[in-house]
């Protein structure tokens, strides 16, 4: 016979574990719809995309990826925000549970993409920040939007936030060599390599203007 204190824990236990399994498909059933709200987001700029193609000849995408944060993810971010860990919280104060990233070829192409999304009526622009007109202090440099999009189930309509964020091919390759660097000395970077990853910013940019003058020079001729 197990005594009383052990049956005690045990049933804790089973308690606990039956809460978390709860908890956990509740999650999954609430984070599911932001899948449906990339597929909506991923159609729109296809579309906008293959239009251009057609009508201009130059496609402003150069390459385009979607992802969803993992529960693992939105839980740290919520404890950083000091907010209690409940899906709730996390539908409410996390809008950049699904985002998707765009690389364009010229700076032109960012901001062509940005007044297109904007004129889709079922698309609401919630929150935009620039980094390109006004850069990070570390040299970071990007558009970021929040956009509200509804996403249609069998029995009602649920707006559904999504983060884009669009750059060049340079920011994001500025971008991504930042990231790795960030992580590999634990986000304390010295400040002689901070620096260089500064100049490397403004390199960047002056590769972004560049490209640019050279593609100008070309329409000319054509």
């Amino acid at each position: 016979m197990i005594p009383t204190e052990e049956m005690g824990l045990l049933k804790k236990k089973i308690f606990e574990a039956e809460n978390l399994q709860s908890n956990l498909t509740e999650w999954k059933e609430q984070l599911f719809v932001y899948k449906f709200a990339l597929d909506e987001i991923n159609t729109k700029l296809n579309i906008l995309n293959e239009e251009y193609q057609h009508i201009h000849n130059h496609n402003p995408i150069e390459h385009m990826k979607s992802r969803i944060k993992s529960p693992a993810s939105i839980v740290k971010k919520l404890k950083r925000k000091g907010l209690d860990i409940t899906i709730g919280h996390a539908l409410e104060h996390i809008h950049d549970i699904a985002g998707v990233r765009i690389t364009c070829s010229f700076i032109s192409d960012i901001y062509t993409l940005f007044e297109a999304i904007s004129r889709q009526d079922d698309i609401e622009v919630i929150r935009v920040k620039d980094y390109i007109k006004q850069p990070k202090a570390n040299g970071y440099k990007s558009l970021h939007l929040i956009v509200e999009i509804p996403v249609f189930l069998s029995n009602h309509v649920k707006k559904v936030k999504v983060e884009i964020q669009i750059r060049t091919i340079a920011m994001d390759f500025w971008a991504s060599l930042e990231h790795k660097i960030y992580y590999k000395f634990d986000k304390e970077i010295p400040d002689e390599l901070r620096q260089e990853l500064k100049m490397a910013a403004e390199a960047a940019h002056d590769l972004d203007e560049k490209m640019k003058r050279i593609r100008d020079e070309v329409d000319l001729i054509n």
